[in-house]
C-alpha cells in the first residue's frame, strides 16, 4: 500500500487527489481498518469525503453480516440487532458515539460556543451526552430489531443503506460554504472542502441507489428506502445547522454526531413501514 503512493502521486497533477487518495483519506479516518492516509491535503480531503459513503457500505455490510450470523444461528431479532449496533462501533473505534455524546453535551450546556467547544474537547460525558447516547443506541435496536422480526432481508439491506447514509450526511457537511469551528483537527481538515454540487450529486445518487434497492420490495419498497434516506439527510441538514449557528462551524464531534443521527432516522423510518 505504502509503495504505491509516491508513483501515483506523480501521476497526478498538482491540485487534485487520486481515486486511490480519496479511498485512503475514508477508510483511514472513518474506519478502524488498516488503512494509511497517504495524503492529508484539501484535494485528499475533499476526494476522502466523497468517497465517505462507501466506508459507510463496508461497515453496513460487516454489520448486516454479524446480524445475519447470528439469525441463522438462532438467535432472536433483539439479540442479532444488539451485535448489528454494536458492528458499527467497534469499526469506528466508538468516535462517531463519542461524537454524538460530546456534541449533545456541548449543544445541552447553553454556554456560549467557546465554553460549548471546551466542554465538547473533554474526555469526560455529561448527563446530555449520556441520555443522548442511550436513547439513539436503543432507537436503533429497536429498529433493528423490528425489522429482523419482519424479514432477515429487510432488515440487512436497512442495515446497509444506514451505513452508507451516516456516511453521505458527512459529506453534504463537508460542502463548501460550511466552516469549521476551530482551526485545527478533522473538522477544519474537511469543513468546506466538497463542492456543493458533488456533494448534491453524491446525494442523489445514493437516494437513488436507496431506492433501486428498495425496489426487490416492490415500487412502494422503492419509495420507501428513498424516502428513509431523504428523512435521515434532512434530519442531518437540521443539525448540522444548529451546531454551525451555536458552535460557529463543525467539528470532528459535530460529524460523528451527524452520522449518528443519520443512522438512527433512517433506521426507524424504515421500521416504521
Amino acid at each position: 500500500m505504502d509503495g504505491g503512493t509516491d508513483g501515483e502521486a506523480a501521476r497526478v497533477p498538482a491540485g487534485r487527489a487520486s481515486a486511490a487518495d480519496g479511498a485512503r483519506f475514508a477508510f483511514g479516518t472513518l474506519t478502524v481498518l488498516p488503512v494509511r492516509v497517504g495524503r492529508w491535503d484539501r484535494p485528499a480531503a475533499r476526494a476522502g469525503m466523497l468517497w465517505a459513503p462507501a466506508a459507510g457500505l463496508v461497515a453496513g455490510g460487516a454489520a448486516a453480516a454479524a446480524g445475519a450470523l447470528l439469525l441463522c444461528a438462532g438467535a432472536t431479532p433483539l439479540l442479532a440487532a444488539v451485535a448489528t449496533a454494536a458492528v458499527p462501533a467497534v469499526l469506528t473505534r466508538g468516535l462517531h458515539l463519542d461524537g454524538l455524546a460530546d456534541t449533545a453535551d456541548g449543544l445541552g450546556s447553553g454556554k456560549p460556543a467557546e465554553d460549548a467547544l471546551r466542554i465538547m474537547k473533554r474526555s469526560d460525558i455529561g448527563p446530555f451526552g449520556v441520555i443522548t447516547l442511550l436513547l439513539a443506541l436503543l432507537s436503533q435496536v429497536a429498529a433493528v430489531s423490528a425489522l429482523y422480526d419482519e424479514s432477515g432481508a429487510r432488515g440487512a439491506l436497512a442495515v446497509v443503506l444506514a451505513g452508507v447514509t451516516a456516511r453521505l450526511a458527512l459529506t453534504l457537511a463537508c460542502r463548501t460554504g460550511v466552516p469549521p469551528a476551530r482551526p485545527d483537527g478533522l473538522g477544519a481538515a474537511v469543513a468546506g472542502a466538497v463542492p456543493v454540487r458533488a456533494a448534491v450529486a453524491a446525494a442523489l445518487l445514493g437516494t437513488g441507489a436507496a431506492a433501486a434497492a428498495g425496489a426487490l420490495f416492490g415500487p412502494l419498497g422503492a419509495a420507501h428506502h428513498a424516502l428513509a434516506v431523504l428523512a435521515a439527510l434532512g434530519a442531518a441538514h437540521l443539525l448540522l445547522r444548529h451546531c454551525v449557528r451555536r458552535f460557529g462551524g463543525v467539528t470532528g464531534d459535530v460529524f460523528g454526531a451527524l452520522a449518528e443521527t443519520a443512522a438512527t432516522v433512517a433506521l426507524v423510518a424504515l421500521a416504521l413501514g
